[in-house]
């Protein structure tokens, strides 16, 4: 991968750049959920209005078609304009499951779906974890049975991020209950509006209900809507899983480097307890200094796991490292900034935009949890990375 900036490269940085500084929202997302998906509603709509919708995208779907450079870049100017990234009922749709179906889904589903992702008018929530089977997605015990041409799907499904908002779910079942662990499994699309769901909205330590229980009660849904084969969901679950672990975590990855740029410049204007600023403080500085050369480390990992990616055309298991060290780099920061901001950093009323450190320190707990635990994604790195013998 060539990693000097060319004349586009630096031409698409400075459109990017100037349509952000006219268009970012200058409002803060909402706290309250159903004003806050109608916020990442509008959001998506106007960046596809304007032509910045699905930018790793294949054109041929709708997308810009962006080299894996380009892309990089995007994410970097949505960091540097404080821009929405990563916002839940949109990210589910446009990093995972819309790329499941580029890849695995029939031309109808494709058909029917892309757009609708793309615009904003459809907005995408996962079905996988379960009371009993959270990443260990091979003991999922959801059923569904198959009826002629549809499938009755009961059980239920736990941690569900944005439920209640979601026009589709990306569903993965049982269809064979004979078949062991992966085997057996179906991955389909779910119409929430389906008759026989149920939905419970879960309270957290964010104070917040964006996840959710979600309970099937004889839910039909159509064959049709079964994307790589009955009975091999599993292989179709992997991609899903290597999208969200790889390239669907590239706007964290590098926003991070801006949140320390951040912390950093806080760290120049916070006064310690003793009197003195956080920065001169040597141990602090230290901290600050480590965390951003791991940001940096990170941007470099990126770029690789993007040129991989772009010659596979689907991300491989590196993306489960790439997890690994943003998940610890955004606990050491949030760490770092709560022992310089002390008492003040413990209040927290639920209101993001009022304590953002305290937010990103709770959330940095989630992080370590969502999308496959630092456990698994340690397990998947020494198996399919390093070809290390399983554990018994």
């Amino acid at each position: 991968m060539d990693l000097h900036y060319s004349e586009a490269d630096l031409g698409f940085r400075a459109r990017a750049r100037e349509w952000l500084a006219d268009n970012v929202p200058q409002d803060q997302r909402p706290t309250q959920q159903h004003l806050a998906a109608k916020f990442d509603r509008d959001w998506q709509r106007k960046m596809f209005d304007h032509g910045w919708a699905g930018v790793a995208w294949p054109k041929a779907f709708g997308g810009l078609g962006l080299t894996g450079l380009q892309q990089v870049i995007w994410y970097e100017e949505l960091a540097r304009a404080r821009a929405p990234h990563y916002i839940n009922t949109t990210y589910i749709g446009l990093m995972h499951a819309g790329p499941t179906l580029i890849a695995r889904g029939t031309d109808e589903q494709k058909a029917f779906h892309l757009p609708k992702i793309l615009n904003g008018d459809a907005l995408w929530c996962q079905g996988f974890s379960e009371p009993n089977a959270g990443s260990d997605l091979a003991a999922l015990k959801t059923r569904g049975q198959v009826d002629g041409d549809h499938i009755i799907v009961n059980g239920a499904k736990m941690w569900t991020t944005d439920a209640q908002h979601a026009d589709y779910q990306e569903l993965l079942i049982r269809t064979d209950g004979d078949a062991e662990r992966h085997k057996g499994l179906t991955w389909v699309i779910c119409d929430m509006k389906s008759p026989g769901i149920d939905i419970k909205p879960i309270r957290t330590m964010m104070q917040d209900e964006h996840v959710n229980m979600v309970f099937y009660d004889n839910v039909r849904v159509p064959v049709a809507n079964v994307v790589g084969g009955i009975n091999r969901g599993w292989s179709t679950a992997l991609a899903t899983l290597s999208f969200e672990r790889g390239l669907g975590f590239i706007g964290d990855q590098l926003e991070l480097y801006e949140r320390v740029c951040r912390a950093i410049k806080l760290a120049g204007k916070l006064s310690l307890a003793d009197g003195c600023l956080a920065i001169e403080d040597d141990g602090i500085a230290q901290r600050l200094a480590s965390i951003k050369a791991d940001t940096i480390a990170i941007r470099s990992m990126t770029l690789a796991d993007i040129a991989e990616s772009d010659r596979s055309q689907e991300p491989g298991p590196k993306g489960s490292m790439m997890k690994l060290m943003v998940t610890a780099t955004h606990k050491a920061l949030s760490e770092v900034v709560g022992d310089m901001l002390g008492w003040d950093f413990l209040e927290f009323n639920g209101d993001r935009t009022a304590h953002p450190w305290t937010y990103d320190y709770l959330w940095s707990w989630v992080f370590s949890i969502s999308g496959g635990t630092s456990e698994i994604q340690r397990e998947i790195t020494a198996d399919r990375v390093l070809g290390l013998p399983r554990g018994r």
